[in-house]
């Protein structure tokens, strides 16, 4: 019986496919791909739906919308005492790949506001793994705003999927929601930021 002979066309592709698995396993190069795919615009947040219908809900937030944060030293604070400010708020986990992938991009929305004080950025790393999270943000260079959980974080935020982005307009009445991985430095999102701001 005559054995088949193996082609350097049939060598290549098993040497491609062998890459690309390989590369789909490991989870720092899963992170570069998520992030390219945000580059080129393919997880943008979605606003028109992204938004809840607050219509005839300008009162204050509901208390069950409310959460106990802490920051890295221990100091407390309640998302309610934030009223009067836009509130970002992120849900992410130091384990979870897209979280991870999405930083960069929140990093250069917070950037661009950090210094203003009508708006606020907690990234509220759920686990309340704070080994973890600054890790993290010093192996990729990020300052951004850690907390952690002090409370039970509602249901309407999160519901069990992360990472998960609300924000509160000033009254503290949730506008928008996204759950899953989205680039929030695009010039869409930051006109939302600002249009919020100003209102």
């Amino acid at each position: 019986m005559e054995k088949k002979k193996v082609s350097k066309k049939d060598i290549t592709y098993y040497v491609v496919f062998a890459i690309l698995i390989g590369l789909m396993i490991w989870p720092t190069s899963r992170t570069y791909m998520q992030q390219g795919l945000m580059k080129i615009g393919l997880f943008k947040p979605n606003i028109e739906k992204g938004q809840v219908n607050t219509e005839g809900s300008a009162s204050p937030m509901v208390l069950t919308e409310t959460m106990s944060i802490s920051d890295q030293q221990g100091n407390r604070l309640s998302t309610h005492d934030l009223r009067g400010k836009v509130v970002f708020i992120n849900l992410w986990a130091t384990w979870c790949g897209p979280c991870r992938a999405e930083m960069p991009s929140i990093q250069k929305l917070y950037d661009k506001y950090k210094d203003n004080d009508k708006i606020a950025f907690l990234l509220v790393e759920i686990e309340h793994d704070q080994e973890g999270a600054i890790k993290f943000l010093e192996k990729e260079n990020l300052n951004l705003p850690i907390y952690f959980p002090e409370s039970q974080i509602p249901d309407t935020w999160m519901s069990g999927a992360i990472p998960s982005t609300v924000v509160l307009n000033k009254n503290g009445t949730r506008v928008f929601e996204h759950k899953g991985m989205a680039d929030y430095s695009t010039k869409e999102f930051e006109d939302y930021i600002i249009s919020l701001i100003n209102e």
